[in-house]
């Protein structure tokens, strides 16, 4: 019935290229979905820079160019990719029609081209770092592209769980490529900071769930609020978010942080929590949205402490 409904969209919606040169550039940079993006490379950079900070690896400049054109490439081609997967639901659903390929301003085969493009120039580059760095990068591509989009986001609630270890991935690629060596390497650190994202995406993606439910429900998308209902999805945002804080402190226990992001830890920690444990007594589509757009900024603390406290030991 989606798909039905989308060539209708697509036959009647009138084509146009954009007005200028400018106005394209911005087009497919909107088509990337850069607010999921700038996060991701966001942490990955971070690890990067803690594991140059840790280790004394004296990472070139070069490199950091490198690394950090590799991971936006990749995750900015992921999002053009699943935009093209999901371009006849994104047609219906009023959150996502007026993106670039359903409301016309990029054809479906452009996207496809440039999402494979951008695929391909990552893979490339993080050939030039090491071994390590193009297990990650292809393994976030096939988690997200192929397990989360094509095989689980409209056959299974457990969509985001499964899919959604590619959202760690960038940080196992950013320390990856601040270590030594044609293969590279990876310590429990990386692992606990890519987890810290793992646990946050449930969370993140389940409140704008929550928010758009019926939007979900309107094209079969069996996101876990529209299977299971919204209170009740609400009571596992709040057990995430009962794992996520003390796993936070944790990683301050072990001692690679300091007093900056173990204060960050906590603060943030408690705010998420108390504000998950709010939503479940408010259960409304705006207090979710709230917690959604607050749920960003807490991530992006946790990160940016990280950094701080690197920078200050360095």
């Amino acid at each position: 019935m989606v798909t039905w409904w989308y060539l209708v969209v697509e036959t009647l919606v009138q084509r146009q290229i954009p007005a200028s040169f400018k106005d394209r550039i911005l087009t497919y940079y909107e088509y990337t979905k850069p607010k999921i993006w700038y996060l991701l490379v966001f942490t990955s950079l971070t690890a990067t820079f803690v594991a140059e900070s840790l280790l004394g690896t004296g990472l070139s400049l070069v490199k950091w160019i490198t690394a950090a054109v590799a991971i936006t490439a990749g995750c900015a081609g992921c999002n053009a990719l699943t935009n093209y997967i999901d371009r006849d639901i994104d047609a219906v659903m009023i959150r996502t029609r007026h993106r670039p390929l359903p409301s016309g301003r990029i054809s479906p085969s452009s996207g496809l081209r440039f999402g494979l493009t951008l695929i391909g120039i990552s893979v490339l580059l993080s050939f030039t770092l090491n071994l390590l760095s193009v297990l990650w990068m292809a393994l976030g591509v096939v988690d997200n592209v192929g397990v989360y989009s094509l095989l689980l986001k409209r056959r299974s609630s457990l969509n985001i769980l499964l899919g959604g270890f590619s959202g760690g991935l960038p940080v196992l690629f950013g320390w990856s490529a601040a270590t030594p060596g044609l293969i590279g390497t990876i310590s429990l650190l990386p692992i606990l900071m890519a987890a810290l994202v793992f646990l946050w995406i449930p969370i993140h993606i389940w409140f704008l769930a929550v928010t758009y439910r019926a939007d979900y429900a309107k094209v079969g998308v069996p996101m876990l609020p529209v299977v299971i209902g919204s209170v009740s999805a609400i009571r596992l945002i709040v057990i995430f978010s009962m794992i996520l804080f003390p796993f936070s402190i944790g990683v301050y226990l072990l001692g690679h942080f300091g007093l900056v992001y173990g204060l960050v830890a906590l603060l943030g920690g408690l705010v998420n929590l108390v504000g998950s444990v709010w939503v479940l007594y408010k259960p409304t589509e705006a207090n979710a949205w709230t917690m959604f757009k607050i749920s960003s900024p807490y991530l992006f603390l946790l990160f940016l402490a990280m950094i701080v406290d690197a920078a200050l030991r360095a």
